[in-house]
């Protein structure tokens, strides 16, 4: 699946001017150890300050997309391997891994600030800002998952200026936000009246539950709750006696 790059009219320009530099780089436009132009090159080609270009190639080294050498300049990194006993699913790349056509939709999307209501198992702390986004997930047509989402923006602030009316939450902090440890939690449950309405099923339905907490030095990336029709999804985990 192709992350969309595009930027909206009205974004900053320390953002598109990180959003081109990113496409080049995930494309593999831009291989591991190219050097990013100089920041009086780039400057020059968008007419700005060199604070506006210091901060977009801030926002990448962060990220973990390049590495600055001192009086060498920035180079594309080197890409970081990581593992979890659980892997961390693509879910439009296991719909279509099982011949089915994915499509995603948006539900609601809002701005705001943690509270005492939230779950402490999300990992925020109160008064942190998140990205709240509620998504659902179809394959072939019907839906599959219903997906409850929090961003924290004091990690990731970019993610306030993504459409994620065009590409799936999941996709794009797999894409382009590089983690350091996962928590996973599996229940089965039964749908709620506004979950089940969600995914076209019955109040009180069986479904697979799965939680997910992603950090990064010790601060919450993201934290989701993906709500799957039981019928329809299932997870396999595949290893062989060490020896």
């Amino acid at each position: 699946m192709k992350l969309q790059t595009s930027v909206q009219p009205g974004v900053s320009l320390h953002y598109r001017i990180r959003s081109d530099l990113e496409a080049k780089i995930l494309s593999g436009h831009w291989h591991p150890g190219h050097r990013i132009p100089y920041e009086h090159e780039l400057m020059a080609q968008y007419g700005c300050a060199r604070m506006t270009v210091n901060r977009a190639i801030a926002s990448l080294a962060s990220a973990g997309l390049i590495e600055r050498r001192r009086r060498a300049g920035s180079f594309v990194a080197q890409p970081r391997m990581q593992s979890a006993v659980l892997e961390i699913p693509d879910i439009a790349v296991e719909v279509a891994r099982r011949g089915a056509d994915y499509r995603y939709e948006l539900l609601s999307s809002s701005r705001r600030l943690v509270t005492s209501a939230d779950r402490p198992q999300a990992g925020f702390r109160e008064g942190d800002e998140v990205l709240e986004l509620r998504c659902r997930h179809l394959a072939d047509g019907t839906p599959l998952a219903v997906e409850d989402r929090l961003i924290g923006l004091a990690t990731v602030p970019e993610a306030a200026e993504v459409d994620f009316a065009s590409v799936p939450p999941g996709s794009w902090l797999l894409g382009h936000v590089p983690w350091t440890a996962a928590e996973h939690r599996i229940s089965a449950v039964n749908a709620g009246a506004r979950d089940a309405k969600a995914l076209g099923a019955g109040k009180g339905a069986a479904c697979l539950c799965l939680e997910r907490r992603t950090s990064r030095t010790d601060r919450t990336i993201t934290f989701v709750r993906q709500l799957f029709r039981g019928e329809r999804y299932d997870l396999v985990a595949r290893f062989a006696p060490k020896g």
